[in-house]
């Protein structure tokens, strides 16, 4: 079963460019050196100012394996800068 959810956050509104910046940057990361990995898109919700970003891994383990690369390392603080507070994560599990 494939570990998968959406992470919800919201940013401030003078870091917007630096923000969708990194966002780009880690989803063409994730998707040139994470095989484990099934699915990695930031979207941009209707709320001001609001983010989220779906992704899922073949496991839960390739999951704490994206947080260890240098990529994520290197990207993650950038994104955490811009955030107006912090980010909640559902976990999305399939129905069968």
């Amino acid at each position: 079963m494939a570990f998968t959810f959406i992470a919800r956050m919201k940013i401030n509104p003078e870091k917007k460019q630096i923000f969708v910046n990194a966002c780009q940057e880690l989803e063409d990361a994730v998707k040139e050196n994470e095989d484990g990995c099934l699915f990695y898109k930031f979207y941009k919700l209707r709320e001001e100012n609001a983010y989220a970003v779906i992704e899922s891994f073949v496991s839960e383990e390739m999951d704490e394996a994206h947080q260890e690369t240098e990529h994520f390392k290197e990207i993650a603080p950038k994104l955490l800068d811009c955030l107006d507070g912090t980010y909640t994560r559902e976990f999305l599990d399939p129905l069968n």
